[in-house]
């Protein structure tokens, strides 16, 4: 105790504190190291822990590492517009060999897709999302673009998708993303969308087909299938075929179906348990919204585990998703009813 007395370290409520005169300071290469201001000295030991640190992971999105004239790292924070020569990791330092924290530790209901990717660098990695322009695409392309990713936003709508390109670049300029047309319920259209894509001649690392339709009221696309059934089944398969080509010269390579729990909640298989085919485009005297979301999210999910199953030995996986049951997305919005009850539900629910 008279030792930390006599080095001004017993006034510091905790032993992560620095006592003063000190400062936390950060290696280009992100272990952290500690200046002594008042004896002139540094040293890889905290002065009241002993322990020794680095940062975890790389800069958060939009930030990047400079030196100055004199070598001395400094820091450029792009989206507020200003320089520290602090690093802004230090928020995320972590001891010299730590226990790694299994995935359940680390992520909650309460992770947003930025948290997710702290750290991650995915330069050089190619995205294409389906209906990215808003709601979970949207913030999953955002997160993607903004760790380093190039990001297809394939939008039905392309004011829209060129409008969440904006957005995106807003929060960072240097961001690779740009909004490419694609009408799911155009087969027509899925393969215009792929040989356009093709023609870039790029890789394709990851494959997230997000773009669906709920509570629509029943119409038949101009490929004549029941709209929910094409649009967020069949359109997403007839992409990955014309797609598995890149795919696997890309692996390792992924695929994600973003699905539902409500999958659960129907089946498509006749009394005698074989496949009933007028189940996934039914007429309009048979036709119910929910059940048609159900179905579709239920293809999603068997044609996941196929893929995969086909797939995997090449380096390319499926994997098909729950986005969870509480999130206010606009995927209400093709019926006043389900908007209202979503807006009902809205306080109780997980905003994006």
């Amino acid at each position: 105790m008279a030792a930390l007395k006599y080095a001004g370290l017993e006034d510091t409520d905790s032993e992560e504190e620095l006592p003063p005169g000190w400062e936390e300071r950060t290696t280009k290469d992100g272990w952290v190291y500690y200046a002594n201001h008042l004896e002139e000295k540094t040293q890889w030991e905290h002065p009241k822990s002993g322990k020794r640190k680095r940062v975890a992971g790389g800069l958060p999105y939009g930030w990047e590492q400079e030196t100055d004239e004199n070598g001395q790292v400094y820091f450029v924070d792009h989206i507020n517009k200003r320089t520290t020569y602090l690093d802004p990791r230090l928020a995320f330092t972590v001891e010299d060999n730590p226990v790694k924290p299994t995935t359940r530790q680390k992520y909650d209901g309460n992770s947003t897709a930025m948290e997710i990717l702290q750290g991650r660098d995915l330069s050089g990695k190619v995205v294409i999302i389906t209906g990215a322009n808003s709601g979970i695409g949207f913030e999953t392309a955002k997160s993607l673009a903004l760790h380093g990713a190039y990001v297809i936003l394939a939008c039905r709508n392309t004011s829209r998708g060129n409008d969440a390109v904006q957005r995106i670049l807003v929060e960072w300029h240097k961001a690779k993303v740009e909004a490419m047309t694609l009408d799911l319920a155009s087969l027509q259209s899925v393969q215009h969308f792929a040989e356009a894509f093709k023609s870039k001649n790029v890789p394709l690392h990851i494959l997230i087909c997000n773009a669906a339709v709920f509570g629509a009221p029943w119409s038949l696309t101009e490929d004549d299938l029941e709209s929910t059934f094409q649009v967020n089944h069949l359109g997403h398969f007839y992409l990955v075929q014309l797609l598995e080509d890149v795919l696997r010269r890309s692996s390792p390579a992924r695929v994600v179906m973003v699905s539902s729990e409500s999958h659960r909640f129907t089946e498509i298989k006749d009394s005698s348990g074989k496949l009933d085919f007028s189940l996934l485009s039914p007429s309009k005297k048979e036709y119910w919204a929910m059940l048609a979301y159900n179905r579709s999210k239920l293809c999603n999910i068997l044609f996941s585990n196929e893929l995969n199953r086909r797939l995997s030995p090449h380096g390319v996986t499926s994997n098909s998703v729950h986005p969870g049951n509480m999130i206010y997305s606009s995927i209400h919005r093709n019926w006043w009813v389900y908007t209202l009850l979503f807006t009902l539900a809205r306080p109780f629910t997980k905003s994006m």
